[in-house]
């Protein structure tokens, strides 16, 4: 018999006790194998009410009890992802609604999500979890542009609320992924429900639109990127919906979960559930818990930009907000992280893997060039102008928008390393020819054209005997102690990125000081400032000429002053990098006594072509910006033409009479009338991206046929638009605008032609049947090319409420010179129903005209073939539709 081994037995024993005493259990809510509400449920139960409304608040400190690390929910990526550091950018978003190209969306969402789970996930293996940082984005707008005078429309798809849906719900999908388990990213949809300016008022402006414009423009993009996207969350507006302010309106907040099915949460926008208390804001309540009860009973989960939720504690005990609606809202946002992956082991998560060199990437930045040459609209091309032959020899490139990064950027907005201006793309598609340069003009008048003040003004020191300035580096972020490097700059002009100034110092925390002294080059008033995303300071003889800081975008400040030519000023500036992403600094002047028409009107003379590039800038449009000169008030415009500035070069340049092309850059409608009859070609190229001056180069010298479609209405003028603050949709869009535009919603040209047929299409369909079509076109013209096929529905016999044509389906397709293809389109009741006067849509007896084309009908759309139109009998009783 073998002898038994109770040695071993009992060193097994006790081995196998100590490892069971101390391997803990996995936690629930850290157990991958179970559901996510059963995981956030349980996390909830271990949470306090301080910690509770802690995690409400956007920026989230960690609960390290818990293992929760801190988060921050502020991230932006409306065009690429903004505001940290190193990104792609594509067109603005209005100019990606110019593409009319739903794939294209996609692939840019993609390409974007892949590079924001890139990054954060390289910002949290360095401990990184501050502001544009995370993965919750506060992305897309889809707000109409209901007026072209709202300085946050660029931020938009456009006035229709058809194209608007189209294009956010492949962006949506393209933001938040396809994985069945994890969110790539969340998508947020803002700002609910009708937000469209004033910005001045945005605070305290009450908006009472009626039952038809809210089911008919302002409701539908919100609901379909909610039911076909299932976008995750949903931004609330600042300014009041009937009485209530957006933020706080338990109406709003059914449509949205019980009548939509939104899964996720509600953000407030930042700051707005501070105007429910505020006195020169709503208002509406006495004290800042009253404010935060309202809003999370009202269904607002998440609150940016104050610090009202942590009065939910005060709110609590006097009874104003129960516990249990607290935990309803902390368990969305719980859930929220739990799907993005935060609480699982990262090899787990398919995204955690995107390595970060797709950031900035080839792929990427081949696609943000084919996006910009998508966005461009050519609106005019007389006598066939355009394209320009490259065998030309000299070039004028005239305008303040020529050679101007920031207006290939836009607003909310992230930095790529290389930006292509229309003066360097017109220069590198023509490195043969001369290229030459003139500003022209400024923007407009009360708005400096600042530049990098030139090496050749700076000394060290008033003896004049060694140009530059003397440079303090610091290793800290408060220009403390003896400074680690100390050398001589010849200007200050610095784009770091993630390379610090010097190999022993880090790019994220360091400080620099710069002394000497400025001698100006002639006497005048100039303005002088600066740039920087970060802190800096100029002081000029020992005043504080500019200064800034901010966490949200480049600063750039600047004063008047006036300077002797050939005079000394001391000058000093301090520059503090305090953990941005993209650390840069620049010293900015505009020089008085330029003849700057002069400049331009002798360069296009001794020029064989002109490219005027003019429009308008995001110094000038934007969000609640502080300005306030002609024809622009707080980041809204007073008046939608050009500035006069802008005009009155152009007009002296034509006199010359040499080929000339427009290119608009700017990011809302523009009434360029006087351009419009005495200009020969005009391209509408928007807020392009950062291969914007590529795009534009390739447009106008033949290498790419324009196909781009205006996604708003050019008016005019605003006499042909109702006041401003009116959220009445009669007059406005063209929907409902029954005046002549200047360029019209759907509108732009090619380098080719294209001509329509139906192929197929029923005579009648009974009342409740879709209405099945299919047309032909083809290309009748000389160059290959893309066409936006579009079907516009109109109700010529019905006596409802209805609009006056609706866009109703589109599709890009490309085309060879002489192809012929078959489009086809399904169109549902609903797309063809007016509503009664309890405002319920239904189909009725009657003919339902639909057109198909290049853009809408019109006379000579119609007769030349570009545009297709016939009619459609619905037979039967009215089909009520389930809105």
């Amino acid at each position: 018999m073998k002898r038994t081994n109770y040695r071993t037995y009992f060193i097994i024993i006790i081995f196998s006790l100590a490892f069971f005493r101390c391997s803990k259990p996995v936690e629930p809510y850290l157990n991958t194998k179970l559901s996510f509400e059963e995981r956030a449920a349980d996390l909830l139960s271990r949470l306090t009410l301080e910690e509770k409304v802690s995690l409400m608040r956007y920026d989230s400190p960690a609960i390290e009890r818990l293992g929760i690390p801190a988060y921050n929910w502020w991230n932006e990526c409306l065009h690429g992802v903004a505001r940290s550091g190193l990104a792609t950018v594509f067109p603005q978003a209005i100019g990606m609604a110019a593409m009319w190209d739903t794939d294209e969306m996609f692939a840019i969402a993609t390409a974007i999500s892949d590079e924001a789970r890139a990054k954060h996930h390289d910002y949290a293996s360095k401990g990184k979890r501050g502001i544009y940082q995370g993965l919750t984005f506060w992305t897309p707008n889809i707000n109409i542009f209901r007026d072209p005078r709202w300085g946050r429309g660029m931020e938009t798809y456009g006035e229709d609320p058809f194209l608007t849906a189209e294009m956010a719900i492949p962006f949506i999908k393209g933001v938040q992924g396809d994985d069945p388990k994890y969110l790539k990213l969340v998508a947020t949809a803002k700002h609910f429900a009708v937000h469209s300016g004033p910005e001045a008022v945005r605070h305290s402006f009450d908006v009472y639109p009626n039952d038809y414009d809210l089911a008919e423009t302002y409701f539908p993009h919100f609901k379909r990127s909610i039911r076909e996207a299932d976008v995750y969350s949903v931004m609330c507006a600042y300014q009041r919906f009937r009485g209530e302010p957006c933020c706080g309106d338990k109406y709003l907040e059914d449509l949205l979960r019980n009548k939509w099915g939104l899964k996720g949460y509600i953000v407030s926008d930042c700051g707005a559930i501070s105007d429910f208390y505020r006195e020169n804001a709503h208002h509406i309540v006495d004290t800042p818990e009253e404010a935060a009860a309202k809003a999370v009973k009202a269904g607002t989960d998440l609150n940016c930009g104050d610090t009202y939720y942590p009065h939910l504690i005060e709110a609590v005990n006097k009874g104003l907000i129960t516990e249990e609606e607290i935990d309803t809202s902390v368990k969305r946002l719980l859930l929220a992280r739990m799907k993005l992956g935060m609480f699982d082991p990262e090899k787990e998560v398919k995204y955690a893997q995107i390595p970060i060199d797709v950031v900035d990437c080839e792929k990427h930045r081949l696609l943000a060039l084919e996006s910009a040459r998508k966005s461009m609209v050519l609106l005019k091309n007389e006598n066939d102008v355009l394209p320009f032959s490259k065998d030309v020899k000299k070039i004028a490139v005239i305008g303040p928008n020529a050679d101007n990064d920031e207006i290939l950027l836009g607003n909310y907005n992230g930095y790529p390393s290389v930006r292509i201006t229309p003066l360097k793309g017109i220069r590198e598609k023509l490195p043969d020819a001369e290229v030459k340069y003139a500003q022209g003009c400024r923007l407009a008048e009360g708005l400096p054209y600042l530049e990098v003040i030139p090496a050749d003004c700076f000394y060290t020191d008033e003896t004049r005997k060694t140009k530059g300035l003397t440079a303090e580096y610091f290793d800290n972020a408060n220009l403390e102690g003896t400074p680690k490097h100390t050398r001589i700059d010849d200007r200050i002009d610095f784009e770091w990125w993630t390379t610090p100034p010097f190999s022993d110092m880090s790019y994220e925390r360091f400080s620099v000081r710069w002394k000497g002294v400025l001698v100006p080059s002639v006497s005048g008033e100039y303005a002088l400032g600066g740039e920087a995303f970060s802190g800096f300071k100029l002081t000029l003889d020992g005043k504080i000429v500019a200064s800034g800081e901010s966490g949200h975008h480049a600063k750039k400040g600047y004063e008047r002053v006036t300077l002797d030519k050939g005079k000394s000023y001391t000058i000093e500036v301090e520059y503090i990098q305090n953990d941005t992403e993209y650390p840069h600094v620049r010293i900015l002047w505009e020089v008085p006594g330029k003849n700057l028409k002069q400049e331009a009107v002798d360069l296009a003379k001794a020029s064989d072509v002109v490219v005027l590039c003019m429009g308008l800038s995001p110094s000038l449009e934007g969000e609640e910006m502080n300005i306030a000169i002609d024809g622009f008030y707080k980041g809204d415009r007073t008046d939608i033409k050009l500035p006069p500035v802008q005009t009155e070069l152009m007009q002296e340049i034509v006199k010359l009479g040499k080929p000339t092309v427009l290119v608009l850059l700017n990011g809302s409608a523009l009434a360029v009338n006087w351009e419009s009859k005495n200009i020969p070609a005009i391209l509408e190229a928007w807020y392009p991206g950062q291969a914007g001056g590529t795009a534009i180069a390739d447009v106008i010298f033949g290498d790419y046929n324009p196909a781009g479609r205006l996604p708003v209405t050019f008016y005019k003028s605003i006499d042909q638009l109702p006041p401003f603050e009116d959220y009445d949709m009669k007059g406005k869009t063209y929907r409902y605008f029954e005046g002549d535009p200047l360029y019209e919603f759907g509108y732009g040209l090619s380098y080719t032609t294209f001509k329509y047929n139906f192929e197929r299409i029923p005579s009648s369909v009974e009342a409740g049947e879709n209405i099945p079509l299919t047309v032909t076109v083809t290309n009748t013209g000389d160059k290959d090319g893309d066409e936006v096929v579009q079907l516009y529905v109109s109700l010529p016999d019905s006596k409802l409420k209805k609009p006056i044509r609706s866009l109703e389906g589109f599709k890009r397709i490309h085309l060879k010179a002489g192809e012929t293809r078959k489009v086809e389109f399904v169109l549902q009741p609903h797309q063809f129903a007016a509503r009664n006067e309890e405002n319920i849509p239904l189909v009725e007896a009657g003919r339902v005209s639909i057109s198909v084309g290049g853009k809408q009908p019109d006379e000579k759309s119609l007769a030349s073939g570009a545009v297709v139109q016939t009619s459609v009998e619905v037979n039967g009783e009215r089909f009520y539709i389930n809105d």
